[in-house]
């Protein structure tokens, strides 16, 4: 049963600021569980944190129903406070259902690229593309604008729609001189095609518009808006291939500094800011933008990678912090911190299409890193209070697993697979996100003919007599049913692999499968803990979502601003973007 009826609105500053305070209240007493890390589960028994209710009830839970539930899918036998806390939760979440029939888009007409266009995107790029594409040349139309500024550009998917398919002026920046130089030769290859095309239709006169590359980094929304004001100056518009790529940065980092944006923003070119998933402080680095710059008179911005957010800003650089970013949050004292950003970045959406084998060996492998955590904390203390990463070991047992198996099932001697993600390789047929290549159909082959449907695996060893697996629900995992051996084994591994990449060994004195055993029986408890914390995590994105959308409110009048949910959730779950653009006669929106 889905949870949740939604009672607040975003459509006016105190709308949004009432909102807002109503997610700070939810959130305030489940601080310790926002602020959780999975590596400490076991070390810190973060089981507790929990309703014992609700954690006797979740253990019991199907797999499917864990999945569910950050989508706010409730069951009528849960405790009712457990059903309460998931209906107001889901009712404070911004609804991420795609909407293409906005009122800002009456006549929104999403064209189909060509191959052309296309080549070397994947199906939820293209979906992105598409219809951002679409999306910023109604606005652009909207303001009369057209220059576009694709801010985060990466390979130029985006810029090449705008630029060859709508026949928009675009400046493509990026802070890698590599994208820019991708962007360059990609660029050039589908402009040979198009003029190929005029020529044959006898229209080789034409001038096609192709994408201006920019390498720079925009540490500050003052870069961002100096590259905006100039952007129309060849000196500080420059093809990233003649490898004056740094020197862009230098030159807008100087201008700024001189004042000299400020100046240029006095001569109004209208143009148009975009950003398709741009990273951390760099999106509200675009929103600080579009309200410094008369220049800039709509944006469209798809923000990500909320853990790279700016909270703690040093004086040093006097830059302001990516969050939070309106006047309301500020004396709010609402803080994060960096495990609640992480958490923001959890989606919904892919929880549910998870397949039951992938979540249950994500739940093994969250697992195995908080029993390494007790490893360290026996044996290592001192490397312990450096906070110390061992990258994503997790992955790398999953790929050493699935080579394994196909050595031993095909018996081929080597297999590559470092190109397959986990995700890729472990869907299975049940995924409908699966992408269309040869090596996924191999991997889902061999999923679907290792991992029995039903029935526990039975194995001996370790002077246990053979038994039935003890796993959820007493089904076995994919773990444990393709390697053929127990989790003590396969732990023993991952405490070896990170170790390593620590720079440790395994000293003979450590006796890994004791410590294994000490935590065995809490094991079953990691699922339901994390699928309850994540389900926290739409809220607080929710939370830095409406806080952007609150600092344009707060421009007054002069700005208007909604959040709208351009793509479909499932393909691309950071699907919301922030659509404003200033009113004015100049425009067709006042």
């Amino acid at each position: 049963m889905a949870a949740g009826d939604r009672k607040y609105s975003c459509e006016s500053a105190a709308e949004t600021r009432e909102w807002m305070n109503a997610i700070a209240d939810f959130l305030r007493p489940f601080k310790p569980l926002v602020d959780a890390h999975v590596v400490n589960f076991f070390k810190g028994r973060l089981w507790e944190l929990v309703d014992e209710q609700w954690m006797a009830c979740l253990r019991k839970e199907s797999v499917e129903n864990l999945l569910n539930l950050p989508s706010g899918v409730i069951q009528d036998y849960w405790p009712l406070s457990l059903q309460e806390f998931v209906r107001n939760l889901t009712s404070l979440v911004l609804p991420r259902e795609q909407e293409l029939s906005h009122p800002i888009f009456p006549n929104l007409r999403v064209s189909s690229l060509g191959s052309v266009l296309t080549q070397g995107m994947n199906m939820k790029k293209k979906h992105e593309v598409e219809i951002l594409a679409a999306a910023t040349n109604a606005i652009a139309s909207g303001v009369g604008a057209q220059k576009i500024i694709d801010v985060g550009s990466g390979q130029g998917y985006l810029a090449q729609a705008l630029s060859f398919h709508y026949q928009l002026v675009v400046i493509a920046i990026d802070a890698s001189l590599h994208h820019a130089d991708v962007t360059n030769a990609r660029a050039e290859r589908i402009k040979k095609h198009y003029a190929a095309k005029l020529r044959k239709s006898q229209q080789g006169n034409v001038h096609m518009k192709v994408p201006q590359t920019v390498t720079c980094h925009v540490l500050s929304s003052e870069t961002l808006t100096t590259m905006s004001s100039t952007s129309s100056d060849k000196e500080y518009v420059k093809q990233s291939s003649d490898g004056s790529g740094k020197s862009t940065e230098i030159n807008a980092l100087e201008s700024s500094k001189a004042g000299r944006g400020s100046t240029l923003c006095n001569q109004v070119t209208p143009l148009v800011l975009v950003g398709l998933h741009s990273c951390g402080d760099l999106s509200v680095n675009m929103l600080r933008s579009f309200v410094e710059c008369e220049q800039v008179k709509a944006l469209i911005c798809i923000g990500c990678c909320y853990n790279l957010l700016s909270e703690e800003c040093s004086m040093k650089f006097d830059v302001p912090c990516g969050f939070p970013l309106s006047n309301f949050a500020k004396p709010a004292g609402m803080k994060l911190g960096k495990n609640a950003r992480d958490l923001a970045c959890q989606s919904a959406e892919r929880w549910k299409c998870l397949t039951k084998d992938a979540a249950l060996q994500n739940f093994d492998l969250h697992a195995f890193r908080a029993a390494f955590q007790m490893v360290l904390d026996k044996h290592y203390p001192e490397t312990l209070k450096l906070s110390p990463t061992i990258g994503r070991q997790g992955k790398a047992l999953r790929r050493r697993l699935l080579r394994r198996n196909l050595a031993s099932q095909l018996d081929v001697k080597e297999v590559d697979c470092s190109a397959i993600t986990p995700e890729m390789a472990f869907q299975g047929k049940k995924s409908s996100l699966a992408q269309n290549s040869s090596e996924v159909e191999v991997i889902n082959h061999l999923h679907n003919h290792l991992v029995p449907e039903d029935g526990p695996c039975t194995m001996s060893g370790h002077g246990q007599s053979s038994q039935s697996c003890a796993c959820y629900n007493n089904k076995c995992d994919f773990i444990c049913s393709s390697a053929k051996a127990h989790k003590d084994v396969l732990f023993e591994e991952f405490v070896k692999s990170g170790l390593d990449h620590l720079g440790f060994s395994l000293a003979q004195n450590i006796n890994v499968f004791e410590i294994w055993k000490e935590i065995r029986p809490y094991t079953e408890l990691v699922g339901p803990f994390w699928s309850l914390r994540a389900s926290l995590g739409p809220l607080i994105e929710t939370y830095i979502l409406l806080d952007r959308l609150l600092f344009l409110q707060e421009q007054g009048e002069s700005v208007q601003a909604f959040l709208i949910p351009l793509f479909h959730p499932t393909i691309s779950p950071r699907n919301m973007a922030i659509v404003a653009w200033k009113t004015g006669s100049d425009t067709m929106w006042t």
